[in-house]
């Protein structure tokens, strides 16, 4: 069966599917999240879309030799190995804030179920007793009481704006977010004690990351203003629910509203039964439009990513946030070929690789274009294992050092990145790049030698001593063996000295022009490789 296969262990809309199955490039195989078949469907599988309910460990990719790409139909990724992910080279992609309305409106909904005491209510109501003690499930408004935001990101602006439309005053705290970025005055940004000491309701909304698990215990929960009510629609891991039952049973706090568990299905979970509090089952994107929304979003992403054609939301890969994959490509093509052609002219054991970026067109841009470069020196001895995820992994694992440095520049372009590589026997080699027109990459200069070409294509380079006849004497041999040079680059330090030419075929060369060339009285060295 040609085309990709992708494994849908997950609900997706019709339309979704439709749109995968439409492509004669992909080959749709549903399986029910278990393990056992989730298991079987990966053995041929290039991609699987998956929710957080379901858990991709190492043990389980070992049986997904072909897979490329883990498809998250959520923002978190519990129950993804990431470090083994990426050190096989497969991609992680995740849906940050596509239902970020949903998620917003949900935790609305468990602070008004909290203020108004509306589970009880309704038990009370359901089993045949009418509120004659109406001081027993008094409520309170929400207008003009204070909500505590921690996390300011999609969700948490969403909350913050359905607040402060109910009049309630709105606190919020991001470490990572700057007065100046706050876009409605309204939002007043606080410490975290600070917040908890003065809130009516806190209401989480930070990432899962290795800074916010166990972020809250019950200490900080004691912190909070005794009376308060504690809200958590993002990730199970923020705090523990033991934590979370102690202080609220000991009365400390108001009220608790959990959509989100440490263990799910939260089968030992101590909250699940005590008064004052409201627990759902991860349902904050369970909305009709949240899924449409997230399994279109998914969809087109795996399409995207398998076809080369962008990587949004890919979590492991050394992207820039506001750039998308069109226009940082260019960049690591460059970079790539730069890191092909190192390899090649590497005569011994690489120890050292420096590498220095010079001009706004590539400011801030070091990062990827630097593994470009560990891709391109690794695919010729790795081939398929090595992609842009785990190329640093694979790179540290050879014990390679890498750095950015600064004064390595061998040309005098404005906007340029050069790589120098040391080798074992303290040999260095650089090489200086750049764009043209912000689109095709050239190489411009290799050690002391000025060359301009594009890195594409059959390319022999060939070192060799700046002697008369040498032109002739290489043609005459491609034009004997019916070979047709399609360009020719040539560089020297000085005159009667060395030379690097760089040429470039429709073919390789076969090995025994090779051969030929290696026995001509005026060759120091001859490499080819293709680009």
């Amino acid at each position: 069966m040609s085309g990709k296969n992708v494994v849908i262990a997950t609900d997706l809309t019709a339309d979704s599917i439709a749109l995968l199955e439409g492509s004669a490039d992909f080959n749709v195989r549903i399986a029910p999240p278990k393990t056992a078949v989730v298991r079987a469907a990966l053995e041929e599988a290039d991609a699987i879309i998956t929710r957080s309910d379901f858990k991709l460990d190492a043990p389980l990719l070992e049986h997904a030799p072909r897979l490329r790409l883990i498809a998250r139909m959520s923002a978190g990724l519990t129950g993804i190995d990431l470090d083994y992910a990426t050190e096989r080279g497969i991609l992680v992609m995740n849906t940050p804030g596509v239902s970020a309305i949903a998620a917003a409106e949900h935790t609305l909904t468990l602070m008004l179920a909290l203020n108004r005491n509306l589970p009880a209510v309704h038990e009370s109501l359901r089993e045949g007793w009418w509120l004659f003690d109406r001081k027993q499930h008094v409520g309170v408004q929400l207008q003009d009481k204070t909500i505590g935001i921690v996390g300011l990101g999609r969700v948490g602006q969403r909350v913050a704006g359905l607040c402060l439309a109910l009049g309630m005053t709105v606190l919020a705290c991001d470490p990572y977010i700057r007065e100046e970025q706050v876009n409605d005055r309204r939002i007043l940004l606080a410490g975290l004690r600070e917040l908890l000491g003065a809130a009516d309701y806190v209401s989480m909304h930070v990432p899962a990351t290795s800074e916010t698990m166990d972020m809250l215990d019950a200490g900080t929960l004691r912190q909070m203003k005794k009376g308060a009510c504690f809200i958590n629609t993002a990730h199970g891991g923020i705090v523990k629910e033991s934590h979370l039952a102690e202080v609220l049973v000991e009365g400390h706090l108001g009220g608790v509203a959990v959509d989100v568990w440490n263990e799910e299905p939260p089968f030992n979970s101590p909250l699940i039964g005590l008064d004052k509090v409201i627990h759902t089952p991860h349902i904050g994107d369970n909305t009709a439009e949240a899924l449409q929304d997230l399994s279109l979003q998914i969809v087109k992403q795996v399409i995207d990513a398998l076809e080369d054609r962008d990587y949004r939301n890919v979590v492991n890969m050394p992207l820039l946030p506001g750039l998308s994959f069109d226009e940082i490509r260019p960049y690591m093509q460059l970079a790539e070929s730069i890191g092909a052609l190192q390899h090649v002219l590497a005569r011994q054991a690489i120890r050292r690789i420096a590498i220095e970026i010079v001009g706004d067109d590539m400011n801030g841009l070091i990062k990827p274009m630097t593994v470009g470069v560990l891709k391109g020196l690794l695919s010729p001895i790795l081939g398929d294992q090595v992609s842009f995820v785990n190329a640093p992994v694979l790179a540290a694992e050879r014990g390679w050092q890498i750095t950015q440095a600064k004064g390595i520049r061998i040309s005098e372009y404005r906007n340029i990145i050069t790589c120098q590589v040391t080798l074992e026997d303290g040999e260095e080699v650089s090489i200086a790049g750049a764009l043209l027109d912000r689109q095709k990459p050239y190489i411009l200069q290799i050690n002391q030698y000025r060359v301009h070409f594009e890195p594409r294509g059959h390319l022999l380079i060939m070192g060799s001593h700046d002697k008369p006849g040498v032109i002739g004497r290489v043609g005459s041999l491609m034009a004997e063996n019916g070979i047709n040079i399609a360009s020719w680059h040539t560089g020297r330090a000085e005159p009667g000295g060395n030379t690097l030419t760089v040429l470039n075929f429709d073919e390789p060369l076969p090995e025994p022009v090779m051969e030929a060339l290696r026995r001509q009285d005026f060759i120091r060295h001859v490499h080819q490789l293709h680009i």
